[in-house]
């Protein structure tokens, strides 16, 4: 843990645009600086960065933070190696807490199991390069896989020897490293009957395996024998360093591609990564021959929502794979596929190829996920209604898992058309899936939009003068925003203005918290809603100093959201256009009311269409149920009658 204290110092003192000059060439524009953006490829510049608040935005691709986010996003780093990135640079040491002596042991082993996988690197690497064998054996199978020595040397290939004078286990130990970390790091095993120490790893070429920042952690060894009892690959143990539902191999070496270029490719082993990298496709990673994991997959987002699989032509293996797909989908990532000819595989294609017909073949092949999955299994059930059944469950699935409405209702709207099915029952089932899946927190991160909202269940309904309260389960992003937003800007601000003679005007924050208040209302975007409560913890603080709260919060999606809220992008001819407004802190006795009964609003609309929905689906002998719930649309209509005039007169 870093002391407040320490991280309020490296805030203050890391100015932003000394930060990222570092890395990108600023140019000066009125009160900020611009430049073309770093986290994606753009002849006009559209990143903007703001001295004054101490935060970055780019209006292309919707990156935005402050200083330490920056840090996080261009060196792939965490919030923790960021913070101790900017007390190098500026001089500032970093004070943690004190470690327990348990943790101090578990960092020792750590660090320790790295030191001899790191070892092990290095005595495979020159094996393969100054053993007889390795040569001969192992750098001999790597050229002819069409491996480079560049491409070998940079993907730290190597070869694992056979016999006492070639054991890894024997040369750590001699070296001075612990037999128990030989163990314990998944290089070496103990005979049971005789105590020996033996390597896990012989007559295998090597394929060390990195973390995110580059150590090795692992490994997987190829034979290159032909007796079929022989397991083709072998792969280390999970260990306290490696977690392989965790990792992804090339990741390291593709991290920044991918940032760059906004994409990845995803293949299924090792070569596949190697060939494809040395034919000029950096962002690929591979799964390793493990069924894709849902750690993966978000692994993957950090770096890029856009994702494209690469299969070979084994219909059996794609059949395989595609439920392990729907994970990327639910994640809301934008999923494609390209499938090879047949015979070939990413490896043999990028070998028999030219790096040009490689890109060619990518990009003129690629396809969207959901259309791929249809046309794959729509051949079996062109003329069995058992298995056409099946196809369009197993379209609905994968569509229901998307987070993304808007997205969903695209796909099922294509879907209806490619499968001649129904519109309306295609979303009846999607919605159904979702049901049952969202309260047991499968869809926990929706996106900005919902799905139609499900019927709600409907207490009694109180006919007073406040707003009913049965619709707590609503999302309303757009009017949440903009109440936060003028939380964020002018929540300490006086609502009415300083009237001369006013002992204490009522401030914009607490007009808020008294209408929501008033109404039972509570924000539903759980981001928002946490930003919400914790500006109530702080208010105390002047408005700058909020802003600062907030622009400096450890969680970068606080960081973002402000950020994006208090720079706003403008023309650049805006100076003369901004001098002919009125103040925006003039209107706020104007404009902070019209936002709440926006959100009153919404919510009464809802509502009111969900009672509707209510009233068409109760049978006509229930006429109790029915004069109840005209009731209540009665109450809901005079309302939002009521919310519409005052919206009509609240103008500037």
């Amino acid at each position: 843990m870093i002391s407040k204290t320490t991280i309020t110092r490296i805030l203050d003192s890391a100015q932003i645009v000394d930060v990222i000059s570092d890395f990108v060439s600023l140019r000066r524009r009125g009160a900020n600086y611009i430049a073309c953006c770093p986290f994606h490829n753009e002849k006009t510049p559209s990143f903007s960065v703001s001295p004054s608040k101490g935060i970055y935005k780019c209006f292309g691709c919707g990156k935005a933070g402050n200083a330490v986010n920056f840090i996080m996003e261009h060196e792939h780093l965490s919030y923790v190696d960021a913070l101790k990135f900017l007390g190098r640079k500026f001089g500032i040491e970093v004070e943690e807490r004190e470690e327990s002596e348990e943790e101090v042991q578990q960092r020792l082993k750590s660090e320790s199991l790295l030191v001899v996988s790191e070892f092990a690197r290095d005595f495979y690497v020159n094996a393969l390069w100054n053993s007889q064998k390795g040569r001969s054996v192992g750098l001999s199978y790597f050229k002819e896989r069409g491996f480079s020595e560049e491409t070998i040397k940079k993907f730290q290939l190597g070869w694992a020897s056979e016999g006492r004078d070639g054991s890894m286990s024997a040369a750590a130990v001699r070296a001075g490293y612990k037999k128990e970390y030989i163990i314990s790091s998944g290089l070496g095993v103990e005979r049971e009957q005789t105590g020996e120490l033996a390597d896990r790893f012989y007559e295998r070429a090597m394929f060390p395996i990195h973390s995110l920042t580059g150590r090795v952690i692992a490994f997987g060894g190829r034979t290159l024998r032909t007796d079929k009892n022989i397991a083709k690959y072998i792969n280390s143990p999970e260990t306290e360093i490696y977690n392989k539902s965790r990792t992804l191999y090339g990741l390291f070496f593709a991290k920044s591609a991918i940032s760059r270029l906004q994409k990845c490719y995803l293949v299924e082993g090792y070569t596949d990564v190697i060939s494809m990298v040395q034919a000029g496709i950096e962002n690929v990673v591979a799964s390793s021959g493990t069924s894709l994991t849902s750690e993966q997959v978000r692994l993957i987002r950090r770096f890029s929502p856009n994702v494209t699989i690469l299969y070979d032509s084994d219909p059996a293996g794609i059949k395989a794979s595609l439920r392990g797909i729907d994970m990327l989908l639910e994640e809301g990532l934008q999923v494609r596929v390209v499938l090879f000819p047949d015979g070939e595989d990413p490896d043999s294609y990028a070998k028999n190829n030219s790096p040009a017909q490689l890109v060619d073949y990518l990009n003129s092949s690629e396809r969207d996920f959901i259309e791929f999955k249809i046309e794959l299994l729509s051949e079996e059930a062109e003329k069995d209604p058992i298995k056409r059944r099946q196809l369009i469950n197993e379209v609905v699935t994968s569509i229901s898992v998307i987070p993304d409405a808007i997205t969903r209702a695209v796909y099922i709207e294509e879907c209806s058309i490619r499968l001649r099915f129904d519109q309306n029952l295609l979303a009846r089932e999607v919605n159904k899936l979702r049901k049952v899946r969202l309260p047991h927190g499968s869809y926990g991160k929706e996106s900005e939009t919902k799905e139609t909202l499900p019927l709600a269940q409907i207490p009694d309904i109180d006919t007073g003068d406040r707003l009913p309260v049965f619709i707590k389960n609503i999302y309303y992003e757009p009017a949440e925003r903009e109440l936060l937003y003028y939380l964020l800007k002018f929540g300490e601000y006086p609502l009415y203005g300083s009237e001369e003679g006013a002992i204490s005007p009522i401030k914009v924050s607490q007009f808020i918290l008294n209408e929501l208040q008033t109404d039972d209302l509570e924000f539903q975007n759980l981001l928002y809603k946490n930003m919400f409560e914790e500006y109530y913890k702080v208010k105390e603080l002047s408005q700058e100093d909020i802003q600062r709260h907030f622009t400096g919060h450890p969680d970068p999606d606080v960081v973002t959201l402000t950020t994006s809220i208090l720079i706003q992008e403008h023309s650049l001819n805006i100076k003369q256009f901004l001098q002919s407004l009125i103040p925006e802190e003039r209107v706020l006795s104007i404009v902070v009311p019209k936002a709440i009964m926006v959100y009153k609003a919404k919510i009464t609309s809802i509502a009111y269409q969900e009672m509707w929905d209510l009233l068409k689906k109760t049978p006509a002998d229930n006429e109790e149920r029915q004069k109840e719930l005209m009731k209540n649309m009665q109450t809901l209509l005079t309302v939002r009658n009521e919310l519409s005039k005052e919206l009509n007169r609240l103008t500037i």
